[in-house]
């Protein structure tokens, strides 16, 4: 036998051995951790590791509470008042009255219940022109906040489409803009983040309860307040018994109607709107070389609570089918899950929670029983709405549990961490299991409700997705922890790392993103068409598409207008990204060219392109997002319009803080509008300070004094350093172009009475007293208070390692979406100020991104330029920009509009917004001069000089002043500038 038939052959084997293997494992029972968890009461509360507050602990404790089976109309004009509360007539559909309440308001009334026990709060409801958010409501009973998620509870807006679909001169169709829907609303109150699917269920008294909603955020018209009695949805049967037994006429039987997904006319979000999809060839409408907007959802349709609505019409009364094509490819092993409610109303139990599975393409799915047999919806004749609801379903109560497991464990984390520190000494015995025995018990408890978590996402979902895995690591580690304790700090790192996993998976297994590309409504005597794609239209679908990128342009955004044509073209450049340039150009071509028949193209480049493309004389008329050092830099060169030569600059700026332009200012013009803006807030744990009896601090003295007791608890404090960055850093001037985050030295400069340069712009003033003593103080906190210079803050303030710490507002967003587990426990307020002259000085760095217009000698292309730059700096133009960026991109990606018109109006509640203001107001700009790159660079080099060398401070700062003014004047020469002699 020769060597190549004896390699042939031992390929073979092994490929059967495998195949066999795999065969044998596929038939291979399933096996779960029941034996892990059985017996033990998984509800039990280990001392000092509970979760105050929380619903579930609620509903135990009045579970044996009576569930009364009438309901409770509440009076709603008989209310006590604080705030703007008024009624307003005929305020309904029907013309009846209705109590308005303003943001900041409270309303209570008196509520006479006459059967004590659980009941559900509904509410009908009006949300009048406002900032376009979701209104939010605090329920209190008798004075008393039942839980903690009773805070803040939401209440959606409706959006519309606002006008037909537009087609642009490439052929592509052009979403309508998104408008607000005012009109009447009913809901119950319910959990936001829907890991409790079903209405909150709150006791009441017998006799008198006082019923009080506090006005958090937005105005709300309330026609209707009911105290609801539980009542279980009724089954299929039961909903069958209930309607007519017969069919129907032949109109109803064969009728067939298809619903486009992209014509939908209501939907919670101005996000939800039509998008198009060439990926498939069963896609309806389809088209390869021009963009068709032919399916609904998407990345945006990913929350609990937000719904999608479409209207139909049928010809007779009679019973319909309902099918609906939709598409869940964004999680493998994961489903999606939707309500389906008809007129408002689910009309049976299983239309509660209706569940798509992973597939790469489309699935026609009808809405059917188990066996398959499609439901009947009985339909009178005419106008009907059909609404789907995003839904966590089932998997809600499981990540639920994976939420408060996520709390809990950050508990036991953290009481370890107070007596071992951040890095323990692998090598010495801490005795934990005798020192806190009760850490161990927390441990082996929390390892059982890990198992259990795995058994019932498996069981739920049907296989071990990826994200529940982790929690199936940690089980298995605290198993290990409760055997061998001596494990805990050879592998305490592991154990916050892989906390953190945990609740990045459960924030990631809390996404329930579909797609829908039609609904189709038809009789019974109707089987409808499932358009299924195969190998072959697969093929043609590739085909056609590789041919048509030879010949389309896809990265050309709405209308594209040819520059030499004669007329005046608007060239403008976007170095954000696709996103960010698709949602302007669509808001060009159906706002600005529209109103002010001024044409824009719009083009994505990557922001190193644009130097060479202006020295090439083939540069942008207008830029967006440039750093906040380049309109000084490039006006130095002659290369930036000044926009004080244009009429209405000043009402331009006059939206805009003084402080967010002083960067693009130089002798008396100004080279740039403010686009953007980062500053820093101080974010604290307020259940971290209360547990070690702290109080906020005002002053940086007091927080200082801080330190002992949070050192002391082998806590820390975080402040932005020049060892590490921040989001701070990412949008700044040249006076912090590399990785060091200034901000916080910059904050103490101006706090302590000093500033950067002198009034000329011809030397640098850091090495004034002021500057000196600002720079000695900053330094001190890292040399002699031990605060550390790098650090993961969302990490380290997630586990509550750092319960203060400094940086940049948008982290808000990072920790609102990447920490569930800690809402409510934590908050952000000015950064801590300085006493001078009596007065306390909260001054904070400011920095951003700007508008620049390129320099022209073409009057006619100039004027058409800073029409654009008007529009684009108005406060409707940002408001817009900003919710489109943050519904396609996630309210992490919040936009930080500088205009303060518009940041009023983004999704900010309105206690966040005053503080935001009153920090704002405290802002400060730092301008840019010739040669200003060496400010930063040379500052950082000395506080790293400081702090790794250790040496002299004062010194350090003054000889470095000394080289930073020798760059300032070699550059003022070099632009014929006057200089210091």
């Amino acid at each position: 036998m020769n060597k190549t038939l004896q390699k042939l052959l031992i390929v073979l084997g092994i490929l059967a051995a495998i195949i066999c293997l795999c065969v044998v494992l596929s038939h291979r029972e399933k096996t779960d951790f029941h034996e892990k968890y059985e017996g033990t009461d998984l509800t039990q509360e280990i001392e000092g590791m509970e979760r105050v507050g929380a619903y579930t602990g609620y509903v135990n404790e009045h579970m044996k509470d009576a569930h009364p089976s009438k309901d409770v109309v509440v009076d709603v004009f008989d209310y006590e008042s604080t705030g703007i509360v008024k009624v307003e007539k005929a305020a309904t559909d029907d013309k009846k009255d209705a109590v308005f309440t303003e943001t900041g308001s409270s309303i209570t009334w008196n509520v006479k219940v006459p059967e004590a026990g659980m009941y559900r709060l509904y509410v009908d409801y009006k949300l009048p022109e406002s900032r376009g958010v979701p209104a939010e409501r605090t329920v209190m009973i008798n004075g008393e906040l039942p839980f903690e998620d009773a805070r803040n509870i939401s209440f959606t807006r409706m959006w519309m489409d606002g006008g037909d679909v537009k087609v642009d001169n490439q052929g592509n169709e052009i979403r309508p803009r998104q408008v607000e829907y005012f009109g009447w609303q009913s809901a119950y109150f319910r959990d936001d983040m829907g890991f409790v699917a079903e209405p909150y269920v709150f006791y009441f008294n017998k006799g008198e309860n006082k019923l009080t909603f506090n006005a958090d955020n937005e105005p709300m018209l309330i026609s209707n307040v009911e105290l609801k009695a539980i009542k279980a949805t009724p089954t299929y049967e039961e909903y069958l018994a209930q309607n007519p037994q017969n069919a129907g006429s032949d109109a109803a039987r064969n009728f067939n109607l298809v619903v486009q997904g992209e014509d939908s006319s209501l939907r919670s979000e101005s996000s939800l709107y039509a998008k198009y999809d060439r990926s498939s060839p069963t896609t309806v409408p389809n088209s390869v070389t021009t963009t068709v907007l032919n399916y609904v959802g998407g990345e945006t349709w990913r929350s609990s609570g937000q719904w999608i609505e479409w209207n139909f019409e049928v010809p007779e009364d009679g019973y319909y089918n309902i099918m609906i094509k939709a598409r869940q490819n964004y999680a493998r092993g994961s489903v999606s899950n939707r309500t389906v409610l008809i007129d408002g109303q689910v009309p049976f139990d299983a239309l509660s929670e209706i569940s798509f599975e992973y597939a790469n393409d489309w699935d026609c799915k009808d809405l059917a029983a188990e066996d398959g047999t499609p439901y009947n919806f009985y339909l009178t004749k005419g106008q009907h709405t059909i609404r789907l609801e995003a839904t966590l379903g089932g998997m809600g109560a499981i990540l639920e549990e994976m939420e408060d497991s996520t709390y809990r464990l950050n508990q036991i984390y953290r009481r370890i961490l107070v007596y071992t520190g951040a890095a323990p000494d692998v090598y010495r015995d801490y005795h934990i299991d005798t020192t806190y025995p009760e850490i161990m018990q927390a441990m082996e408890l929390e390892s059982k409700r890990l198992y259990k978590i795995v058994d019932d996402m498996v069981a739920y979902s049907g296989q071990m997705a990826d994200n529940v895995a982790t929690a199936q690591t940690i089980a298995q580690q605290l198993e290990r922890f409760c055997e061998k304790p001596q494990k805990i700090t050879t592998e305490f790192t592991t154990f916050k790392d892989n906390i953190t996993s945990m609740g990045t998976a459960s924030l990631n297994m809390s996404e329930t993103k579909l797609d829908v590309d039609y609904l189709v409504i038809s009789g019974t005597d109707v089987t409808p068409k499932k358009d299924k794609a195969n190998f072959f239209t697969k093929a043609g679908h590739e085909i056609k598409s590789f041919v048509a990128s030879f010949f389309v342009d896809y990265n050309s955004v709405g209308d594209v207008y040819d520059e030499k044509s004669g007329d005046e073209v608007v060239k403008v450049w976007v170095l954000t990204g696709r996103d960010q340039g698709t949602i302007l150009k669509t808001m060009v071509d159906d706002d600005f060219t529209t109103s002010t028949g001024v044409k824009v193209n719009v083009e994505i480049v990557d922001p190193g392109a644009l130097l060479n493309a202006v020295l090439a004389g083939r540069g942008p008329n207008v830029v967006l997002s440039v750093g906040a050092d380049q309109p000084v830099n490039y006006a130095l060169r002659g290369a930036a319009e000044d926009i004080t030569q244009f009429e209405g600059w000043e009402e331009v700026l006059s939206h805009y803080s003084e402080s967010s332009y002083e960067q693009y200012r130089l002798d008396g013009h100004i080279y740039g509008i403010p686009e953007t803006q980062t500053f820093n807030v101080m974010f604290y744990r307020k259940d971290v300070l209360e547990e070690m009896e702290l109080e906020v601090p005002n002053t940086w003295k007091e927080l200082i004094e801080l330190l002992p007791t949070i050192q002391g608890n082998n806590l820390s404090i975080g402040i932005p350093t020049a060892a590490g960055s921040s989001g701070a850093t990412a949008a700044t001037t040249a006076v912090m172009s590399n990785a060091p985050d200034l901000s916080m030295y910059f904050s103490l400069l101006y706090q302590y009475g000093g500033d950067m340069y002198n009034e000329a712009g011809t030397k640098t003033t850091v090495n004034t007293e002021a500057g000196v003593a600002a720079f000695d103080d900053y330094v001190r906190y890292f040399n002699d208070y031990g605060i550390p210079t790098v650090y993961d803050f969302v990490s380290r303030f997630r586990s509550g390692e750092m319960p203060i710490g400094i940086a940049p507002y948008s982290t808000y967003n990072t920790l609102m979406v990447s920490a569930p587990e800690i809402r409510g426990l934590w908050d952000f307020t000015l950064i801590p100020g300085t006493y001078r002259d009596g007065k306390l000085d909260r001054s904070d760095f400011i920095t951003g991104s700007a508008t620049m217009m390129i320099k022209t000698d073409d009057e006619a292309l100039r004027l058409a330029s800073w029409e654009f730059m008007k529009w684009w700096a108005n406060a409707d133009t940002q408001v817009r920009f900003g919710r489109e960026i943050e519904a396609l991109l996630g309210s992490s990606a919040r936009y930080a509009t500088a205009n303060r018109d518009a940041f009023a109006n983004l999704s900010w509640s309105t206690d966040d917004i005053e503080v935001l203001s009153k920090q704002w107001d405290n802002t400060v700009g730092i301008r840019e001069v010739p040669g200003g790159y060496f400010t930063g660079r040379h500052i950082s080099n000395a506080i790293r000089k400081v702090i790794n060398q250790k040496v002299d401070s004062r010194e350090t700062i003054i000889d470095y002043s000394i080289l930073i003014d020798e760059e300032i004047k070699k550059k003022r020469i070099e632009f014929g500038m006057p200089v210091d002699d």
